[in-house]
């Protein structure tokens, strides 16, 4: 048996509840991890709160790191002992977790397994939105809202003169979140509360705009990202912060700037899509992580016991990057 957090039903922190499971029994294709670490993400509140759900009720949490107790017979390369981290369907808030060995991230020797498990949600959702859907390229100007946040440390990072070399803006609303905004590598920052963030993307790109945009915030934006677009622009939407619905949409405003408007989410996604993903982030970034490059960024690290107070944490948007949960007592 192990321990693991799950709900005793659809609602809030209160409802979360630490209870002794099986060990999960994992397929050819997963290797059994024995956890270290875990950390939380909004899609974990979501789950929390889905009053779709029935029970018995998911173990939640969909990243770890950790090390591998039982091999994929596929996958020799994973050997027991070797140290990983990657994204889980579920189960993450455990003692042990099973991951696809084919979404496994190999965790450099220099990096703790606390580190790692800051690494896969948000630097693959940063990854995905700038690269695969938002095409950014040098040179050009991407615009990061919720700069403060996981995935906003991860994108500045990615999008950084030492990796990308693009021009990045970025948006929070507090002091300390901006200034780590421009140490880990935005040339511009907004503190949204004060300022008009439309007209400073416009002012400091000379007119041009924002050629991709991240947006966390969603309907409370809509205004002003779309005078923030430049001609031609890819604006992806990765969050509802500020609300999911608009109530008038001009879309000759959408046309007359040719901008390409996507949504997405990373955790629903196929394990297909996940581990191509994976595979690809861990050929080219994972070598800027080993050289000290480029490095997760931890707001907190909680004990198991205290995985209510980690969500707290984040719902009440405090954490300037990822919250850990360390789960092993070394």
């Amino acid at each position: 048996m192990m321990k693991a957090w799950t709900i005793k039903q659809p609602g809030g922190r209160d409802q979360l509840i630490i209870k002794d499971q099986p060990l999960p029994n994992p397929t050819k294709d997963e290797v059994l991890v024995k956890v270290d670490s875990t950390a939380i993400n909004r899609t974990d509140i979501m789950t929390r709160e889905d009053s779709s759900l029935k029970a018995p009720y998911p173990i939640l949490g969909v990243e770890i790191s950790g090390i591998v107790e039982k091999e994929a017979p596929n996958y020799p390369e994973l050997k027991r002992g070797t140290r990983v981290a990657g994204l889980v369907n579920r189960g993450g808030y455990a003692e042990y977790a099973v991951m696809p060995a084919n979404r496994a991230i190999v965790v450099p020797d220099s990096m703790s397994l606390i580190d790692a498990a800051a690494i896969p949600e948000v630097f693959l959702t940063a990854y995905q939105t700038m690269f695969w859907l938002g095409e950014l390229k040098p040179q050009e100007t991407i615009l990061i809202h919720a700069a403060g946040s996981g995935v906003g440390t991860a994108a500045i990072q990615l999008a950084s003169r030492k990796i990308t070399d693009a021009n990045i803006i970025a948006t929070a609303g507090s002091k300390h979140k901006l200034e780590m905004a421009k140490a880990l590598g935005a040339q511009h920052t907004i503190n949204y509360k004060k300022e008009d963030f439309a007209k400073k993307v416009l002012d400091y790109t000379n007119g041009h705009g924002a050629d991709v945009i991240l947006d966390f915030v969603g309907a409370s934006y809509w205004e002003q990202n779309l005078k923030s677009a430049a001609i031609d622009g890819r604006w992806i939407l990765i969050g509802t912060l500020g609300g999911a619905e608009v109530e008038k949409i001009s879309i000759s405003d959408l046309m007359k700037k040719r901008l390409s408007l996507k949504g997405t989410l990373l955790t629903p996604r196929s394990d297909d899509y996940k581990a191509k993903l994976t595979q690809e982030f861990s050929k080219r970034i994972i070598p800027f992580f080993e050289e000290d490059i480029i490095q997760p960024i931890i707001h907190s690290v909680l004990s198991f016991e205290d995985l209510p107070e980690a969500h707290r944490q984040m719902e009440a948007s405090e954490n300037t990057g990822k919250i850990i949960i360390q789960i092993a007592d070394d």
